[in-house]
């Protein structure tokens, strides 16, 4: 059993429902864009993009397929001939609603569906070229900060070594008056007992 569609059913039934849905699809693909109630408009935008893909597939099969639900051959010969070909370069998004006022009477929401401007091959050209191009400016971007940190990463372990030997040539220097100090020390030491040894010498 085939799953129900949401929303109120048009029409009085299954059947006046198709009816009005193909005849809306007709108008839709003779004219290019038709003014329905938004009810409406929601219900035929997947049955029209549906055929739409029908169309570009092109072969006997699909045409069938369409001509079950659209009955006039003029119609069906241009869809395939002229609307699917232009979309060759758009998988789906074939058609746009567009909300409108209310209608005067019964207060109903209005909404003009169409089909949308295909996209030509400079547009995918040059929507190709920009996605390469943010493609190598995130490339360049990536290559610059990891050059930066390796070049951080350098001047703090050389600033590192710097004050390393900046502490060694430091204590170098203290060293030499404790030296002094010592053998200063150990020349007094010395003349005093030269003194005590010409003292006793004197007194002998």
């Amino acid at each position: 059993m085939p799953t129900p569609t949401k929303g109120a059913r048009l029409g009085g039934g299954p059947a006046h429902e198709r009816l009005i849905l193909a005849n809306l699809a007709t108008a839709l693909f003779e004219h290019g864009k038709i003014t329905t109630t938004q009810a409406k408009a929601k219900r035929l935008q997947p049955l029209a993009e549906r055929l739409i893909t029908f169309g570009k597939r092109g072969d006997l099969s699909a045409r069938r397929r369409v001509l079950t639900v659209v009955r006039d051959k003029s119609v069906v010969h241009e869809l395939f001939t002229e609307i699917a070909p232009r979309y060759a370069n758009r998988n789906g998004g074939y058609t746009r609603i567009t909300k409108l006022g209310p209608r005067k009477g019964d207060n109903a929401p209005m909404a003009q569906i169409e089909l949308v401007e295909p996209l030509s091959e400079q547009t995918v050209a040059e929507a190709e070229a920009a996605a390469k191009r943010a493609v190598k400016e995130r490339d360049a971007r990536e290559a610059a900060a990891k050059a930066a940190a390796v070049a951080a990463a350098e001047a703090s372990e050389s600033a590192q070594d710097a004050a390393v030997n900046d502490g060694d040539e430091a204590e170098e220097p203290t060293e030499a008056p404790i030296a002094s100090e010592a053998e200063g020390d150990e020349e007094q030491g010395d003349a005093a007992e030269q003194a005590d040894a010409k003292a006793e010498a004197d007194g002998k």
